[in-house]
C-alpha cells in the first residue's frame, strides 16, 4: 500500500474571484479520493482540514502520518471521522475492530495510534471517506449507524430541494473537538442540496458528492454571494469550501453528499443566509 497526499493552500476571496476554470479546480476540487489498496489525503490550510479516501481491496491499508503533520502517528494531535460509502468493511483502532456498513460512521479521537481499514469482500470493497481536524482533547471512539443519526427533513419538490439530512458526527450525538460530519440525501426529482445558500465565517466545509449516476454530474457553486463561481463535479469527488464562500450544488440527477465542517464552533445552525434574489 501507499499513502499519497497533496497540500492545498488558503486563498483570499479577492484573489479567487479572478481564477479561471483550471485554477479554480486545481485549488478547490479534490478529484481522485480512492485508489485500490492506497490512502489518498488532501491537506487544506483552511482550518488544517484533511480530506481523504481509503480503499482496501486485497489487503488492509494503514493510516500513516504525512510529513505536514510532523507527528509520530496520524492522530497524535488530531481527531478523525470516517463514513463508509462502499461495501461492508471494518476499521481496527489499536487492535479493537469496528465493523462499518454502507453509510455508517465512526468517530476516532485524538491519541489512537494504529488505524487499519479492511474490506469484507474484495469484489465489493469498502470505500472509507475520511475527514480529520486538529484536536485539543481526547474523546472516546463512537460508531454511528444510519438509524442512530439525527434526521431532519427539509425542502420540497416544488423548489427541487426535498432532502433528508442525517447528522452523524455532531456534538449532540458525539463528543468532538471541532469536527462535524453528516450526510444529505436528495429525493427523486430534487437537485438543489442547499438553497437558499449560506455562509458561516466561523467554519469551513468540505462537500463530498457520491451516488451521482455515471452519466450525470453536479454543479457546485462557491464564492462570495455577489461573486459566485462554479465547479462541475463527478461521482466520488469532493470540494473545499472556505469560510467566506457559499456552498451549494445542483445536479442533473438526484444524488447524495457528505458535509464535513471545522472551525470556531459546533453549532450546526450557525449560518448567515443569502437571499436567492441577491446572489450574483
Amino acid at each position: 500500500m501507499a499513502t499519497h497526499y497533496e497540500v492545498r493552500y488558503a486563498g483570499s476571496p479577492r484573489d479567487v474571484k479572478s481564477y479561471d476554470t483550471e485554477r479554480l479546480r486545481n485549488e478547490f476540487l479534490i478529484g481522485k479520493l480512492f485508489s485500490e489498496n492506497d490512502i489518498n489525503l488532501f491537506y487544506s490550510h483552511y482550518d488544517r482540514f484533511i480530506t481523504g479516501g481509503a480503499l482496501p481491496k486485497d489487503n488492509p491499508v494503514i493510516l500513516n502520518p504525512i510529513d505536514p503533520l510532523k507527528a509520530d502517528y496520524f492522530l497524535e494531535r488530531r481527531e478523525l471521522g470516517v463514513i463508509n460509502v462502499g461495501g461492508p468493511g471494518s476499521i481496527s483502532v489499536d487492535g479493537q475492530n469496528y465493523p462499518l456498513d454502507y453509510k455508517e460512521a465512526l468517530y476516532v479521537g485524538k491519541g489512537n495510534k494504529d488505524i487499519e481499514f479492511r474490506s469484507d469482500d474484495p469484489s465489493h470493497p469498502a470505500l472509507f471517506y475520511l475527514n480529520s481536524t486538529p484536536a485539543h482533547k481526547v474523546y472516546p471512539i463512537k460508531k454511528i449507524s444510519r438509524e442512530e443519526a439525527e434526521v431532519v427533513e427539509l425542502g420540497s419538490l416544488e423548489t427541487a430541494n426535498a432532502r433528508t439530512i442525517r447528522k452523524l458526527i455532531v456534538n449532540s450525538l458525539v463528543d468532538t473537538c471541532q469536527l462535524q460530519m453528516g450526510m444529505t440525501e436528495l429525493k427523486t426529482g430534487s437537485v438543489w442540496n442547499t438553497m437558499p445558500a449560506h455562509v458561516h465565517d466561523r467554519r469551513m466545509e468540505v462537500y463530498f458528492y457520491f451516488e451521482v449516476p455515471e452519466d450525470q454530474a453536479v454543479c457546485h457553486f462557491m464564492g462570495q454571494p455577489q461573486e459566485t463561481r462554479h465547479i462541475w463535479m463527478s461521482n466520488n469527488q469532493a470540494v473545499i469550501s472556505p469560510a467566506w464562500s457559499i456552498h451549494a450544488g445542483s445536479g442533473t440527477s438526484n444524488y447524495t453528499f457528505i458535509w464535513g465542517m471545522a472551525g470556531e464552533n459546533l453549532d450546526y445552525g450557525d449560518m448567515d443566509h443569502c437571499k436567492i434574489t441577491e446572489l450574483k
